[in-house]
């Protein structure tokens, strides 16, 4: 019989379009209710903090593709560059070159997203779309040989105003959708768009999220007092 998380595992991707992928946010849970997870068949885990991630990374399955989805200090890129798969919380030009320096140290190119800041949440990061256009018109990231930039991501505000949410989801993607043609036309791998939590991601995934970050739905409340 199978387990509440991999029931859950199962049904969402039931409701998920051939072209989003299921990110299970697993901060704050243990290492034994992400094996259900994997043993479900998921292997796409998303953290948001550094030591988490990177004790997890140690003790479990080595096919696990790790996200980074919380904000990231640059003291600490090191220590996840060897193995991530997904930064999806690229706020700033800063950021990313310190994760281009720190990628060229082990012989990696790492994928990214540019976070956008698209709430109406001040406690919230990432470019607004202005500092988005103008970072990349500025052209120094593609002298960035080490990061690969393959889209963006979003939160929403944390609102029951559904049309709020599907609004500021939209806009994600009409940003999405320009920068695309200028600047990423011709590079098939600037493809995603992460939008959409366990309270909304029906909402992103109709306004076309590709990666839909959900832990509450799989795992259930979070354990705080868990150690890194």
């Amino acid at each position: 019989m199978a387990s509440d998380i991999a029931t859950q595992i199962i049904n969402i991707k039931k409701e998920l379009p051939p072209y989003t992928s299921l990110v299970a946010v697993s901060k704050f849970h243990p290492d034994e209710n992400i094996l259900e997870a994997y043993h479900a068949g998921q292997r796409i885990f998303g953290e948001n903090h550094v030591q988490e991630m990177t004790g997890k990374y140690e003790r479990l399955p080595k096919d696990i593709e790790w996200h980074f989805i919380g904000h990231l200090q640059s003291n600490k890129i090191k220590y996840i560059v060897p193995f991530v798969a997904l930064i999806q919380s690229i706020d700033s030009y800063k950021l990313l070159v310190e994760v281009d320096k720190q990628s060229a140290k082990v012989g990696r190119t790492i994928n990214c997203l540019l976070q956008i800041h698209i709430a109406k949440e001040e406690t919230k990061f990432g470019f607004s779309f202005e500092e988005c256009r103008e970072m990349l018109k500025a052209d120094g990231w593609r002298n960035l040989k080490h990061i690969h930039l393959v889209g963006v991501m979003g939160m929403a505000t944390n609102t029951n105003n559904n049309e709020q949410v599907a609004n500021e989801f939209q806009s994600l993607k009409e940003f999405f959708d320009e920068i695309k043609k200028d600047f990423f036309s011709a590079d098939d791998q600037f493809k995603e768009i992460s939008m959409g939590m366990t309270q909304d991601y029906p909402i992103a995934i109709s306004k076309g999220s590709t990666l839909v970050r959900i832990g509450t739905k799989i795992f259930g409340e979070r354990d705080y007092t868990l150690k890194p």
